[in-house]
């Protein structure tokens, strides 16, 4: 695998945000959390890509719900 994103967007009135990105942007798997205001907070994974887009589907079909009920609140997923 050479590169992989995967991120959760919540439509807010009439546009779609970011609140998680898992990717591989800078040449290590990542994970962008994003609140309402647009702040961002990085986190480094420690897993090789192909681990890491794993864990970001898992994480995010498991989560999703929560992780949007968290941005709407004005905080972070």
């Amino acid at each position: 695998m050479v590169a992989f994103a995967v991120q959760l967007e919540v439509r807010v009135q009439d546009a779609w945000k970011p609140a998680i990105r898992y990717d591989c942007a800078h040449d290590f798997s990542h994970r962008d959390r994003y609140n309402l205001a647009g702040i961002q907070r990085k986190e480094a994974l420690a897993l090789p890509f192909d681990e890491a887009l794993t864990f970001a589907d898992e994480d995010l079909n498991a989560s999703w719900q929560r992780y949007r009920a968290r941005f709407l609140a004005g905080e972070f997923p």
